[in-house]
């Protein structure tokens, strides 16, 4: 177990320099409150206008979506490194995974998780 010594020992000084940078600014830093400061603010600027309204839910969906066949896909380049040692087996193997991922993205599709209204 003593391999795991020098793990844990980053783990604890890691853990130790993120508290300190976090709460050295509530000790070390002064405190001036202002009216100014606790308006809220656009890129420096005050802002123009109030926001227009909600974005839609569909723009999240897709967002959502986009991240979770991103990553599925991201495991199509490992298995192009290894596809000639991998044989038929490893064909296959991908060829299901493929097909999986194209229902998802089918029934997501169909049930208009894609579209704009």
């Amino acid at each position: 177990m003593i391999e795991y010594g020098a793990i844990l020992l980053l783990a604890f000084l890691s853990a130790a320099v993120a508290l300190l940078l976090l709460f050295s600014n509530a000790f070390l830093g002064r405190k001036r409150p202002h009216p100014v400061k606790s308006q809220p603010f656009e890129c420096g600027v005050e802002p123009i206008a109030l926001p227009a309204g909600r974005l839609p839910v569909h723009f999240y969906i897709v967002a959502m979506l986009f991240v979770v066949f991103d990553v599925e896909l991201v495991f199509l380049f490992p298995w192009a490194v290894l596809v000639r040692e991998l044989g038929w087996f490893g064909l296959l193997e991908m060829g299901f995974f493929l097909a999986v991922v194209v229902a998802g993205f089918a029934y997501a599709w169909k049930q208009g998780a894609l579209e704009f209204k």
